[in-house]
């Protein structure tokens, strides 16, 4: 399917938890004008304490830099993760151009903020040390969440539970976060005077409308693998890699024509249940 961009985040290649192989399958299934790579694409923190690189990842990089070579606009907004390449803002490599943040403009005329999302974490600004034990943290739950998932295998349990996606929802201070997060970022953007925001950084996909302004967030490749697309009559859709290529629908006759604006398609991930991947990336 051809679509008009492609949004995604918090690959974190470099490490076991990179679900590269997923990636790939949505990318030959996804073709798009713009790629837009929102932070946390190249995991340099796990990578300090050891890195796992697969020929899938590496193959993960090969696509993304002919499809910058091929003429699609590709740029990485640098997250936490990789934030050495914050220093090469407004520079570009091999074709990918690398931005802080940018105001995406939509086919339907809707302005959205692009960024990855930590600087509206109060951990990881004003905490790092404490950002760096939880990165340990989850690569522990990395390990247990696969063997979980062999031993759920072995028993022939349908589907797939993630322990990490457990943990979120159940603990309070963990939910608490995650609405303190998009509270401040939702803030941002009013105050901006824009029409929402894409981001990343938490690892919870999601779509929905917040009162006058859209919050979007790509969620990861590590567990719930999902991304985001946009249409090419501007519509937003949270894919999960795990569902089926839809055939191409046609705009609708009034939109076509300039006399009706189209809607995101808003949609929530749940934080447990189904989900494509057996492991979780650190935040």
């Amino acid at each position: 399917m051809h679509v008009r961009s492609i949004f995604i985040s918090d690959v974190h290649l470099g490490t076991r938890a990179c679900q590269a192989d997923r990636l790939l399958d949505f990318l030959r299934d996804y073709e798009s004008d713009n790629l837009f790579l929102i932070g946390d694409i190249i995991d340099f923190w796990s990578m300090n304490r050891g890195i796992h690189w697969t020929p899938a990842q590496n193959t993960v990089v090969q696509k993304i830099l002919r499809r910058a070579r091929h003429g699609q606009r590709v740029m990485l907004i640098p997250g936490n993760h990789d934030e050495a390449m914050r220093e090469y803002d407004g520079v570009s490599f091999g074709d990918i151009e690398v931005r802080l943040e940018h105001i995406h403009l939509t086919a339907d005329g809707k302005r959205y903020l692009l960024l990855h999302g930590d600087e509206f974490d109060q951990v990881t600004r004003y905490h790092r040390w404490l950002a760096v034990i939880g990165d340990v943290g989850y690569d522990l739950l990395v390990r247990l969440n696969a063997s979980l998932s062999r031993l759920r295998r072995l028993l022939r349990r349908p589907g797939y539970w993630s322990l990490a996606g457990y943990a979120k929802s159940r603990v309070k201070r963990a939910v608490s976060f995650v609405f303190d997060f998009e509270d401040s970022l939702i803030h941002a953007v009013r105050e901006r005077g824009l029409d929402g925001v894409i981001c990343g950084h938490i690892h919870s996909a999601a779509l929905r409308p917040v009162g006058d302004v859209v919050y979007v967030n790509c969620g990861d490749w590590v567990d719930s693998c999902t991304a985001i697309v946009e249409h090419h009559d501007g519509r937003l859709e949270l894919i999960r890699a795990w569902q089926a290529v839809a055939a191409p629908v046609a705009a609708p006759a009034a939109a076509a024509a300039g006399t009706a604006s189209p809607t995101p398609i808003f949609d929530d991930l749940p934080q447990t249940g189904l989900a494509c991947g057996a492991k979780i990336a650190p935040l």
